[in-house]
């Protein structure tokens, strides 16, 4: 939610909205195309960087690597042209903010996108994307159905439009302007939130949060995530290599089982935070963690990285910000 002035009256923010997709068969055959087109080209770049740093040059800008991939287009990567330019010229764009935080500091070194353990993901041009009330239309692509029925605003500006999936599903991402404008009401008392597992949430007025995942929901949907576990482990073999395609049905079933889980810890956060923040206090304080040093406990690890503690503060972060 970073904010901006937009014209004269309000503070603006970017809101991100995302919405899951519903392709046919063959724009889901495009999607991963493009997807594995985003994957290359950030690879690309950031074999180029590395070379380069090695040969002791200097950091290339992405306005010369995308020149140099233009001039590879027209003899070896011809196959390039059946999709938008715009899909490699972020991607080279991504790999060089990443190589040059790396290089000033700020975050770790970039490594390689693995087909396998990397998210399929791609940009696609904001002045390019059209978007109805039921339908969006991507570049090469043609028009896709929503699953929700005029949740992206139409005819506004659009902020970073991303394609991402997430294992089962195809998702966009959109940010659009929202006016922040702040409406004084009356400000109840300041308050304090604590945060842990045995009870996810204790307020400093006596309200609790219980913990999601000791729910039967979530407990039933574990148990059966194991279960499947050991059905597939047996499936494959003495050494583990042969995958049936009852094998595969299975991992999918799991994979949809992990999803509703992380969807059921999200939207109970979202309920806590939307409920603390219609009080409308004066201010709220939470304590600050340090959650990677909390999970070097042997017994603790699991527990802590399920509760989620980030998601919350970020989500009570941004909805502050908003109201």
């Amino acid at each position: 939610f970073p904010s901006h002035d937009r014209g004269k009256g309000g503070n603006w923010l970017i809101k991100t909205m995302k919405v899951k997709l519903r392709p046919n068969n063959k724009q889901n055959t495009l999607l991963f195309k493009c997807a594995d087109l985003s994957r290359f080209s950030y690879n690309w770049a950031l074999s180029r960087q590395e070379e380069n740093y090695a040969n002791g040059g200097k950091f290339i800008n992405d306005c010369c690597l995308r020149k140099m991939l233009t001039e590879l287009k027209k003899s070896d990567f011809s196959w390039m042209y059946e999709f938008s330019n715009n899909i490699t010229k972020q991607s080279i764009k991504d790999a060089c903010n990443a190589y040059k935080r790396w290089f000033n500091g700020i975050s770790s070194q970039p490594v390689f996108k693995q087909k396998d353990k990397s998210k399929p993901s791609f940009y696609h041009d904001s002045q390019k994307l059209k978007v109805t009330e039921k339908h969006v239309k991507l570049e090469k692509i043609g028009l896709i159905k929503l699953t929700e029925f005029g949740r992206i605003p139409v005819n506004v500006k659009y902020y970073n439009p991303r394609i991402t999936y997430d294992g089962i599903s195809w998702w966009i991402s959109v940010g659009i302007d929202v006016d922040q404008r702040y409406i004084d009401k009356e400000k109840s008392a300041p308050i304090g939130i604590d945060l842990g597992i045995k009870d996810f949430v204790i307020v400093s007025n006596g309200i609790k949060f219980k913990n999601i995942n000791k729910s039967i929901e979530v407990l039933k949907a574990k148990k059966t995530i194991l279960r499947l576990k050991n059905k597939v482990r047996k499936s494959k073999g003495i050494n583990g290599d042969s995958i049936t395609n009852n094998s595969a049905k299975t991992c999918m079933k799991i994979r949809k089982l992990y999803k509703r889980v992380v969807g059921l810890r999200t939207n109970y956060t979202h309920k806590i935070t939307t409920k603390l923040v219609n009080t409308n206090p004066e201010y709220i304080v939470v304590e600050d963690l340090n959650v990677e040093n909390m999970k070097k406990g042997k017994y603790l690890r699991k527990l802590i990285s399920e509760q989620q503690f980030y998601e919350f503060r970020r989500q009570l972060d941004y909805k502050c910000s908003l109201n």
